[in-house]
């Protein structure tokens, strides 16, 4: 991922591993521990997305968020221990673009990143991705199997553009669902079981085997390649 990235939290331990991770995953970053360099490194800098704690000093994330939006669309994702649902919802109306709860997988902090810079128009997409006779073309929204048009809906092929992204990866459908919709994921909603299968039987229908495997009480990722 080639993206300037700003991570703005207090605990040292956090934002040393977050920048490691992503340095090592080809992101440029720049840091602040607390609200007001936060909001002075904001203030002079364009960022591709910002990383953002919410129990800041001197300066609340909610303030830099509210704050932000007056003049930049930069997309912000909020890394917080707080899990209440009324704190989601407000921070989101804020203008924050996404919400991950503390402590988080790394990997999942890359892929939403990569989701919501793609969303923003902010990511650089490959040409091509492919896995075994598939090929999808993310800029055109358009995959084919060995050679052969996929007529995909557009939640079914953001849904294989994240698998084949990452194939060996694992997602729940938690994952999934606020990845493609964006949206809180209510546990009761089959939204992503249906759009998965239906994925899974164009695929197989093209192809003549499942692509996309079910693992057991997690969720879906790409079928290992034999």
């Amino acid at each position: 991922m080639n993206a300037k990235i700003a991570i703005i939290e207090d605990e040292p331990d956090i934002r040393r591993i977050l920048r490691d991770f992503l340095v090592n995953n080809g992101c440029t970053v720049s840091e602040a521990a607390d609200g007001l360099a936060a909001s002075e490194l904001l203030a002079k800098e364009q960022f591709d997305l910002v990383l953002m704690d919410l129990m800041l000093p001197n300066i609340s994330g909610e303030r830099l968020i509210a704050d932000l939006r007056t003049r930049s669309d930069t997309p912000v994702i909020v890394i917080s221990a707080r899990s209440m649902l009324e704190t989601r919802l407000e921070v989101l109306r804020l203008g924050a673009d996404d919400y991950i709860l503390k402590p988080f997988d790394l990997n999942e902090v890359l892929v939403r990143m990569e989701v919501v810079l793609r969303r923003t128009g902010r990511a650089e997409l490959p040409e091509t991705l492919t896995y075994g006779g598939l090929t999808i073309y993310p800029a055109e929204n358009r995959a084919c199997w060995e050679g052969s048009p996929l007529s995909l809906t557009a939640k079914e092929f953001q849904l294989l553009l994240l698998f084949m992204e990452h194939p060996q990866k694992v997602y729940s459908k938690a994952n999934l669902y606020e990845s493609v919709w964006g949206e809180e994921y209510c546990y009761e909603d089959n939204t992503v079981s249906v759009h998965v299968s239906n994925l899974r039987s164009k695929l197989k229908k093209a192809s003549g085997s499942d692509l996309i495997e079910t693992v057991w009480g997690i969720g879906y990722r790409m079928k290992g390649e034999s």
